[in-house]
């Protein structure tokens, strides 16, 4: 059976350090971007795309846009997964995320990352997707 777009997905655990909370023991509202970047890393290691193969095809791909929506706070020591998936590719990488309690399965935290390739060696932004990230994208459907 073929993927779909819906269900091209990575999901990485992990545990609340003491360094991502405030006084009250909650996590400092940034600490969810990085999150979601342990996430969109495990989903570019799958493609075989990594930031390094990135670099090396030519194109950087920087965040030009980010969202969150922060549903319930997690807290010092908690155990929780971020979840990433696909949502679009053909011109720019568009990923959404949640954050879901590890014991619980209650969700946590929703957002969403847009990315647009840049030709490293001329500095443009790119509106379509290079290639060689459509054909690496297109051999998990």
């Amino acid at each position: 059976m073929k993927n779909s777009l819906n269900t091209l997905s990575a999901s990485v655990d992990f545990e609340v350090p003491f360094h991502d909370v405030d006084s009250m023991q909650i996590v400092w509202h940034g600490n969810y971007i990085k999150y979601f970047e342990y996430a969109r890393t495990r989903f570019l290691q799958m493609l075989q795309y990594d930031y390094f193969d990135m670099k090396e095809s030519g194109y950087g791909w920087p965040i030009v846009d980010v969202g969150v929506k922060y549903i319930k706070p997690l807290k010092y020591g908690q155990k929780a997964k971020v979840v990433v998936y696909l949502e679009e590719y053909e011109n720019r990488l568009k990923f959404k995320y949640e954050v879901i309690d590890l014991v619980s399965g209650v969700l946590l935290t929703r957002g969403h990352t847009t990315q647009l390739a840049i030709d490293m060696s001329t500095g443009d932004t790119l509106f379509v997707s290079p290639q060689i990230l459509i054909n690496k994208i297109e051999n998990l459907l």
